[in-house]
């Protein structure tokens, strides 16, 4: 499990990552200042930390700087999105620069990006209720035996895993797992949803269920 600071001053922003990250491969902690998020840096490792520029007490450029010393990778997440903004920002060492407003798909596609560049993230993801992802071998198992899946149907796992707590709607796991344009034909997507959820026995459990025509939230 990778532990992650959230510094982030507006409250609604932070739960709002919070409820999209929490659960079994990542814990966060929000930090409301910049001098609060160095208490907790200097009390408890981290393995990122995701850092708003406009922060009171000491901003984010301060709080960057802190995190270099202890060798924590940071992704901005701020509203400050100009050119100059973004570039120094990334001189200052940060991973990477995220403009808010922000898609929580991209913001955990780039969190996990980053966590895997610095060697901080396992190659196991884990799915209740016993579901785990080798993503290095491109392998499955339940409850510790394999699981042979197609490549889509591998795709379409590792996608709801990588994107729990959020709900995905046809087209977009279409266009992420097909790489096409979504033409409003469902019966791809719900038949290889379908025939994955029978070889990993999930029939009778609600994760995620095709009855739901554009809600596909994977809950963990």
């Amino acid at each position: 499990m990778n532990k992650i600071l959230i510094a982030e001053d507006e409250p609604a922003i932070a739960n709002l990552i919070r409820a999209a990250l929490d659960g079994p491969d990542y814990r966060c902690t929000w930090a409301a200042d910049g001098l609060s998020a160095c208490d907790q840096l200097e009390r408890e490792p981290f393995d990122l930390v995701l850092l708003d520029i406009m922060l009171p007490g000491a901003d984010g450029y301060e709080v960057l700087n802190y995190c270099r010393t202890l060798e924590v990778p940071v992704i901005f997440l701020t509203a400050k999105g100009t050119l100059e903004d973004r570039v120094r920002g990334l001189r200052l060492g940060a991973e990477d620069y995220i403009t808010k407003p922000f898609e929580l798909m991209e913001l955990l596609a780039r969190v996990e990006t980053v966590l895997r560049r610095c060697g901080k993230t396992g190659r196991v993801l884990s799915l209740p209720p016993d579901i785990e992802i080798d993503t290095a071998a491109r392998t499955v198992r339940r409850g510790g035996s394999p699981v042979a899946l197609t490549a889509k149907e591998y795709e379409l796992l590792l996608l709801f895993a990588q994107n729990k707590n959020i709900a995905l709607y046809r087209d977009r796991i279409y266009e992420k797992v097909w790489g096409d344009e979504y033409l409003g034909d469902s019966r791809t997507v719900d038949l290889h949803i379908q025939r994955m959820r029978k070889k990993l026995g999930l029939e009778n459990v609600w994760w995620p269920s095709t009855r739901w025509a554009t809600d596909w939230r994977c809950r963990a």
